[in-house]
C-alpha cells in the first residue's frame, strides 16, 4: 500500500489534488481543509490511505497521520465507507470526532451529510471503546487569500453534497468570520454548521 506521497502539486481541484511523484501524477482525494493547504507548483507531503475496490484504486490524502488514522478507524464502523469517512473529516477534526463519540453526541455527528440519527448512534456504539481520548491538537490550514477562500469553501460544500445555492448562502453567512487571513478549514466547518441549522 502507499503510505504517503511526496512531490510537486500540479493541480488542485474541487475534491482532489494531483501530486507528481517520480514523473507520475497521482490523484489524491482530499478534504477541502487539506486542499486549502496545497499550492500548485509547491512541494507537498501527504499521508495517504489506499482504498482498493473491484473496479478502482483510490488514494485518499490527509493533513497528518492523526487524520489518516481517524479516516481508517471510522470505516471499521458498519455503514461507513471511504466517502462518508472523508465527509466526517471535512466537517469534524479528529479531536472533534473523538469528543463527539466519547460524549455520545449524536447531534454533532448528524451534522455530517449522510449520517442520520441511527447511523450516528451505531458509529458511537461501535467506535467508543476504540477511538481514544481527544489529544488537544488542532490542525491549522494555511491561510487563504480573501479572493480564493469563498470559492474553496463553496466547492467543498458542493463536493459534500449540498446544492450550489445552499453553498452560496452558507458562504455568505460565514463571510464576516473570514478576517484578513482566512482559514478555509475553519470557515468550511462554520458553513457546515449554518447548513445543519437550516
Amino acid at each position: 500500500m502507499i503510505a504517503f506521497v511526496r512531490g510537486e502539486v500540479t493541480d488542485v481541484g474541487l475534491s482532489s489534488a494531483v501530486v507528481e511523484v517520480g514523473g507520475v501524477g497521482l490523484e489524491v482525494m482530499c478534504t477541502p481543509g487539506t486542499l486549502a493547504t496545497l499550492r500548485t507548483g509547491r512541494s507537498a507531503t501527504l499521508p495517504t490511505s489506499m482504498v482498493v475496490r473491484e473496479d478502482s484504486l483510490t488514494l485518499f490524502g490527509f493533513l497528518d497521520d492523526d487524520e489518516k488514522q481517524s479516516f481508517e478507524l471510522v470505516q471499521t464502523a458498519s455503514g461507513v465507507g471511504p466517502k462518508l469517512a472523508q465527509a466526517m473529516l471535512a466537517v469534524l477534526s479528529p479531536d472533534d470526532l473523538r469528543t463527539a463519540v466519547a460524549a455520545e453526541d449524536v447531534k454533532t455527528l448528524t451534522r455530517v451529510p449522510g449520517i442520520g440519527q441511527k447511523g450516528a448512534q451505531r458509529i458511537i456504539l461501535e467506535l467508543r471503546d476504540r477511538i481514544g481520548a481527544p489529544t488537544g491538537v488542532r490542525p491549522t490550514g494555511a491561510p487563504a487569500s480573501q479572493a480564493d477562500w469563498r470559492g474553496q469553501v463553496q466547492e467543498g460544500l458542493v463536493g459534500l453534497g449540498w446544492s450550489a445555492k445552499e453553498a452560496d448562502k452558507a458562504v455568505d453567512a460565514v463571510a464576516d468570520q473570514a478576517g484578513h487571513q482566512p482559514d478555509v478549514g475553519a470557515l468550511l466547518r462554520a458553513a457546515l454548521r449554518t447548513l445543519s441549522k437550516a
